[in-house]
C-alpha cells in the first residue's frame, strides 16, 4: 500500500453547500491498494493506521480527485486556436476537414495518443469525447486509453446530412456501427459508448430514430451532442424540424434526452427546455472557453440552478482554447460575472469532479477520494513559477489557490497524474507522452 502526504480537497458527497461539504486535510493522507482509494484523512491518523504503508512525501502539493471533463473532441486536436469564426463556418472550414483525415487509422491512432497526452499533462482523468463518423476512429480512443485503464466515455458521430460526402453515413450504418461498438467497448475495462449524433441538423428524423431505439436497447449507454449553442444553428434546427416544439424537442421525441445524455452548451435555452432538462436528469455540459471564442453566448448557470439541470464543466476542444480545466473555470467565472451571478471557486472544482461524477452517475468510480473508488487524482503544485509563488501564500486556503491556478495557472501547475493507482504523467520526468 501506498500512503501519499499532501494537502488534500475534496467532495466527498453530493452537495449545493460547498463551503461547507467539501473535505480538506491541509497535512493529509491518501491511502492506495493497487488501484484502488483505501482511505483518506489527517496523515498522522493514516500512518498511525497503516504503520507498514510505504509514505510519498508531497508536502507544499495539493492532490486533488482527477478531473473531468464532459464534452470535447479528439479529432478537432489539430483544430485549436484557428482564427475568427462562428459555430456553422467553424465547422465547414476547420472541424470537417480535420475529421475527414480519421479515414485514415494510422493518423486516428496518432492523434488519439496526442489527445490523451494532453488531457494527462492537464491533470484530466475522465473524458467524454466526440470521436468521427469513421468506427476506426472510436476504436483507436477505446485502444489508447484502455492501454493505461482511462476511464474514457466515447461514441461514433453519426450524421447522414448536411456534412461533406466524405462524412456521411445513414440511419442504417449509424445504428449497426454504433451497435457493434456498443458491444465491443461499453462497459469494457473502463470504456463507456455514448450515443452521439452530432447535432440535430446533420441527422436525418430516421438515423434520430434509429439512436433513440439503441438508446432504448441499451439503457445505460450514454448519449452526447449538442443543444442551442448559436442562434443560427437554432433558427436552422427549427427550418428542418418544423413539427417540433423547441430544439430540445427534436431529441425528445426519439428518447434521447434522459439520464446519462450529455448535451453541449445549452446556452439559448427556453424556460420550457431547462423544465425538462431538469425532470429528464440530464446534464449540460458548461463549455465557457469555446462559448466565448466563437461568440456563441453566455451560459444562464443561475437558470440552470434554478431548474436543478446538472451541470458539468467542459473544454469543448478544439473551439475550446485549452486543454485545461483549472483555466476553463477561469473562463466560466468571467462568463458568470456578466451575468452578475459569478461563479464562486468551490463550485466551479465541484463541476469538474464530484458534480460532474454524479450528474453522470459514475461517483462510486471517480469524482472524489473516497475509500471504495478508483485511484484516480491529480497532484497539484500551485507555486510553479516566480509570479505563483508571489501570488500563492504557502498556507493558502484551497479556494484562493484554486481561483489563483484558474486564472495564473496551465499545466506546469500539474506535477502528476494517477490513473488506476499508476502515475500515467509526471511534469519533471521528461517523458511523459504514450508511445
Amino acid at each position: 500500500m501506498q500512503l501519499f502526504r499532501a494537502s488534500i480537497a475534496h467532495f466527498p458527497k453530493q452537495t449545493t453547500q460547498f463551503s461547507d461539504d467539501i473535505a480538506i486535510f491541509k497535512d493529509g493522507g491518501l491511502l492506495i491498494d493497487k488501484k484502488e482509494i483505501k482511505d483518506i484523512g489527517d496523515f498522522d491518523t493514516i500512518a498511525a493506521r497503516y504503520p507498514a504503508a510505504s509514505v510519498t512525501d508531497l508536502t507544499g502539493k495539493w492532490i486533488l480527485p482527477g478531473l473531468i471533463d464532459s464534452h470535447l473532441h479528439y479529432p478537432q486536436t489539430q483544430s485549436i486556436a484557428h482564427y475568427g469564426e462562428q459555430l456553422l463556418t467553424w465547422l465547414e472550414n476547420y472541424t470537417f476537414p480535420a475529421e475527414m483525415q480519421f479515414a485514415d487509422s494510422e493518423h486516428a491512432n496518432t492523434i488519439a495518443k496526442v489527445f490523451l497526452n494532453q488531457l494527462l499533462k492537464n491533470g484530466t482523468t475522465t473524458g467524454f469525447v466526440f470521436t468521427t463518423v469513421h468506427k476506426s476512429s472510436c476504436q483507436a480512443l477505446f485502444n489508447a486509453a484502455s492501454d493505461i485503464d482511462m476511464a474514457i466515455v466515447a461514441g461514433k458521430v453519426c450524421m447522414d446530412r448536411n456534412c461533406p460526402s466524405q462524412l456521411t453515413d445513414c440511419a442504417e450504418s449509424a445504428q449497426a456501427d454504433s451497435a457493434s461498438l456498443i458491444e465491443t467497448w461499453h462497459n469494457k475495462g473502463r470504456n463507456r459508448y455514448a450515443l452521439t449524433p452530432r447535432f440535430a441538423p446533420t441527422s436525418t428524423e430516421a438515423q434520430l430514430a434509429a439512436l433513440g431505439e439503441l438508446a432504448q436497447q441499451y439503457s445505460d449507454v450514454f448519449i452526447q451532442t449538442h443543444l442551442s449553442e448559436n442562434l443560427d444553428e437554432i433558427a436552422w434546427v427549427k427550418s428542418l424540424f418544423p413539427q417540433a416544439d423547441g430544439y430540445l424537442d427534436v431529441y425528445d421525441k426519439y428518447n434521447l434526452v434522459r439520464e446519462r445524455a450529455v448535451f453541449g452548451h445549452g446556452i439559448h435555452l427556453t424556460p420550457d427546455e431547462w423544465g425538462r432538462l431538469g425532470e429528464s436528469g440530464a446534464t449540460v455540459a458548461f463549455c465557457p472557453t469555446s462559448n466565448l471564442f466563437l461568440g456563441s453566448g453566455l451560459f444562464d448557470m443561475t437558470a440552470a440552478r434554478a431548474n436543478k439541470v446538472h451541470v458539468a464543466m467542459a473544454t469543448d476542444v478544439g473551439a475550446g482554447t485549452t486543454f485545461n480545466m483549472f483555466k476553463t473555470y477561469g473562463d466560466a467565472y468571467k462568463v458568470s460575472q456578466l451575468r452578475n451571478d459569478p461563479l464562486s471557486p468551490l463550485e466551479g472544482f465541484y463541476l469538474m469532479t464530484q458534480g460532474a461524477a454524479i450528474a453522470h452517475g459514475l461517483d462510486e468510480e471517480i469524482g472524489n477520494l473516497n475509500p471504495g473508488t478508483i485511484a484516480d487524482f491529480i497532484v497539484v503544485e500551485p507555486r510553479f513559477d516566480e509570479l505563483t509563488s508571489l501570488r500563492i501564500q504557502q498556507d493558502a486556503d484551497f479556494d484562493d489557490v484554486f481561483f489563483a491556478l484558474s486564472i495564473l495557472g496551465d499545466d506546469r501547475a500539474i506535477a502528476q497524474t494517477w490513473i488506476s493507482g499508476n502515475c500515467c504523467y509526471e511534469k519533471s520526468s521528461g517523458n511523459n507522452e504514450l508511445q
